[in-house]
């Protein structure tokens, strides 16, 4: 079986909301931090007509959508491939969820774990509330302006980490693990994705004033890397389709890319015959060999239900069970004298 990989971020602003960069600054943005493609989701706003390639990066259009009216502020969803603007249903999240898959389109819970920072009111948390919606395809783990924004326990801790964040960003919320660990264990599929929040903004502290995360910085840090069974060609109406489909089928994993990058990531299992990526279901013919394997070194750790059960230092790790269950990957490397997250992959069910 051949797969093709391909290193994305799904979770991006244009000044049609809140952001800086209009698409085509965007997708050369992208093109200069080597990914394949970015996804712009402005704020209740779906804008037709831009999708494409510009610098060999393919730009998608979704929405991220939340009520406007709702406060707290809570809930905003990341909605792909539904070709329409839904942002008239925010206020109920499991029908625009309902409305979403309707129309052939998927979903991803975004930032569902913040922390606010008490530095500015309009930094307040955004998380998801609404935990009893059903059919959305996942949750997006790591975003990295999240991140930052729960780094900014005062203004002295903010101007450290506007200009040295890699000594900031450690990975995913733990919250957000345990919450993903508990929706696996009560039988859910859900798959991860990683992402910016890019938005290009120039924040003034003082006499401060500077872009203190410009969209190419930002795209080589946090992203969302795909599999597909078949290589992207270079035209819109092949290539959507393909990432699309990864991103709904949960062939994903999100790298940190900054200290090293995460291509060539795998991890895979195998029962008899039969075979499974991330993202797929397993079915058990006897004995379960899972693989994993990493492009550099790092603490890589197999979970079943959330608790580790295998873990190894290097580049490869192989683990053979009997136990049904769901198996995600983690992997974490040191970096700025830290320890780092670097790799989370998107689950293997195993039945």
């Amino acid at each position: 079986m051949s797969i093709y990989e391909y290193v994305g971020n799904p979770h991006v602003h244009t000044p049609y909301s809140d952001g800086e960069a209009l698409h085509a600054e965007v997708a050369q943005a992208a093109a200069k931090a080597g990914l394949d493609f970015v996804i712009v989701t402005d704020h209740n706003v779906w804008v037709d007509g831009v999708e494409g390639y510009y610098d060999k990066v393919l730009l998608l259009v979704g929405e991220e959508i939340h009520d406007v009216r709702r406060r707290p502020q809570a809930n905003h969803l990341l909605v792909y491939n539904a070709e329409a603007e839904l942002a008239p249903l925010a206020s109920d999240p499991q029908g625009l969820i309902d409305e979403v898959n309707r129309r052939g389109g998927f979903c991803y819970l975004a930032h569902p774990f913040e922390y606010r920072s008490p530095i500015s009111p309009d930094l307040v948390a955004i998380s998801w509330a609404d935990w009893d919606v059903t059919g959305y395809t996942g949750l997006e783990i790591w975003n990295y302006m999240s991140e930052f924004k729960g780094l900014m326990h005062n203004k002295l801790a903010a101007v450290y980490y506007a200009y040295f964040p890699a000594r900031g960003i450690r990975g995913p919320f733990r919250a957000t693990l345990r919450q993903w660990d508990e929706l696996l264990s009560q039988g859910k599929r859900i798959a991860a994705i990683g992402g910016s929040d890019a938005h290009g903004t120039t924040y003034s502290l003082g006499p401060l004033r500077r872009v203190v995360f410009p969209y190419e910085y930002l795209f080589r840090c946090v992203n969302t890397h795909i599999l597909t069974d078949r290589p992207l060609n270079g035209l819109l109406e092949h290539d959507k389709p393909l990432v699309y489909s990864a991103l709904r089928a949960g062939h994903t994993w999100v790298g940190y890319d900054l200290p090293v990058p995460t291509t060539g990531f795998r991890f895979h299992a195998r029962s008899g015959a039969n075979y499974a990526l991330m993202g797929d279901e397993l079915v058990r013919t006897g004995a379960v060999i899972f693989e994993v394997q990493t492009p550099h070194s790092a603490d890589i750790r197999l979970l079943l239900n959330g608790r580790v059960v295998a873990r190894v230092r290097g580049r490869h790790l192989k683990y053979t069970t009997a136990e049904p269950g769901v198996y995600r990957v983690e992997g974490y490397r040191n970096y700025h004298l830290g320890h780092r997250g670097w790799i989370f992959s998107s689950p293997i069910y195993v039945i």
